[in-house]
């Protein structure tokens, strides 16, 4: 991705093991410790690396930076689910994929999640990192929601661009509250992460039935002598 260059001292070059093994050292110390990335010290991640902390710097600008480029290591999958979405196939399948992919994706990387949600609050560079991965993913949805309105399967609607990173924001949310709570409903969240979707891009969940609208009685004034007939 081309944001690496926030988040390492040196771009990644083919064959390059001593950085591969810094990062497999941190994810393995952070699947040990339940995705705690405070208590882990670069001299501990250089050692399970078998490297010197020099080595650590000559990569990465500290453990922050180390943790967001691991993370972004694994991105790919999330293209992968991204490439549903945008594909072919009935709206409400699509989506529900999707969202369902990408908690897959969180379930196995749930450890290097943590991490980085800690990094990005004291982080400007992870902060910068996260935020130009998100939009890396705007145009192709915000091409495929203007794709469906084109062909007369949504309605008209707001600015597409806006409208993908809105929902994209919701993903963020949903993976925060999966990442900190301990007790969630998580099928509950996905139905209504879904539900959201499918209504703003089309205005309805397929397979419902649309809301009828409430009926308004105007209400009748009573007069000062009213009560006493």
């Amino acid at each position: 991705m081309t944001t690496r260059s926030r988040t390492d001292r040196r771009a990644p070059q083919r064959g390059d093991q001593r950085r591969s093994a810094l990062l497999a050292a941190l994810d393995e110390l952070l699947r040990d410790n339940g995705g705690q990335l405070e208590p882990i010290n670069i001299a501990e991640i250089s050692r399970r690396a078998g490297l010197t902390r020099s080595a650590f710097y000559f990569y990465f600008e500290n453990k922050a930076a180390a943790v967001a480029a691991a993370l972004e290591q694994t991105y790919e999958e999330v293209f992968a689910v991204n490439d549903i979405l945008v594909g072919s196939g009935a709206p409400a399948e699509r989506i529900e994929r999707t969202i369902r992919g990408l908690i897959e994706f969180w379930d196995r990387n749930r450890h290097l999640y943590s991490a980085v949600l800690a990094a990005r609050s004291s982080s400007p560079g992870v902060r910068d990192m996260w935020e130009s991965d998100r939009q890396a993913f705007i145009p192709s949805i915000a091409a495929m929601i203007e794709s469906e309105r084109a062909a007369g399967r949504a309605p008209a609607g707001g600015d597409a661009t806006a409208v993908a990173d809105v929902l994209l924001l919701l993903n963020e949310r949903l993976l925060e509250r999966l990442t900190l709570a301990a007790e969630l409903d998580r099928e509950r969240y996905i139905e209504s992460v879904v539900t959201v979707w499918l209504r703003s891009i089309y205005g309805t969940v397929p397979g419902l039935a649309a809301p009828t609208t409430a009926r308004s009685f105007p209400m009748k004034m009573s007069s000062p002598g009213d009560e006493s007939r």
